[in-house]
């Protein structure tokens, strides 16, 4: 490419509208209209992933020691009795045990966090309104005194 070349090249791209990201809206649909709030979550959203996180902790804690439990005997019975599939089984619970352990870290981890998110946020609330509510008496005090 010739030095005429990339700077017509250029001049091309740069007569062309600019883009960037924009993360409060999309595009206009049907009509122009744009749409606004694709990022919105509410308190009802969030305390669905965190039931939905702390349900799975428990159901798989239950189910997957039942399935660790069943396949820790299986390999012992197997390795018993000389069967190289005892060996192979006990490494896949073995694997199980740590897949599991890391599933369940993880479960953990998004309820807690939902949980201390959510109590976090109270806490700013509360903050803020006695911020507020402290302006506003602030603000009566002057109002008395233009009064005078």
């Amino acid at each position: 490419m010739a030095w005429a070349e990339w700077e017509q090249s250029k001049a091309r791209v740069a007569d062309r509208q600019p883009t960037g990201m924009r993360l409060d809206h999309s595009e206009g649909g049907p009509g122009g209209k744009q749409a606004r709030g694709d990022l919105v979550v509410g308190h009802q959203d969030l305390e669905a992933v965190g039931k939905a996180a702390h349900d799975l902790f428990t159901d798989f804690t239950t189910y997957s020691g039942h399935a660790r439990g069943a396949s820790a005997a299986a390999a012992g019975g197997l390795k018993g009795e000389g069967f190289a599939l005892g060996a192979a089984l006990e490494h896949v619970a073995k694997r199980w045990d740590e897949q599991t352990r890391t599933l369940l870290d993880a479960c953990a981890h998004i309820s807690n966090h939902l949980r201390y998110t959510k109590t976090q946020h109270a806490a700013d609330e509360s903050y803020i309104a006695g911020a507020v509510s402290s302006i506003a008496t602030l603000d009566e005090g002057f109002d008395d005194r233009k009064g005078h």
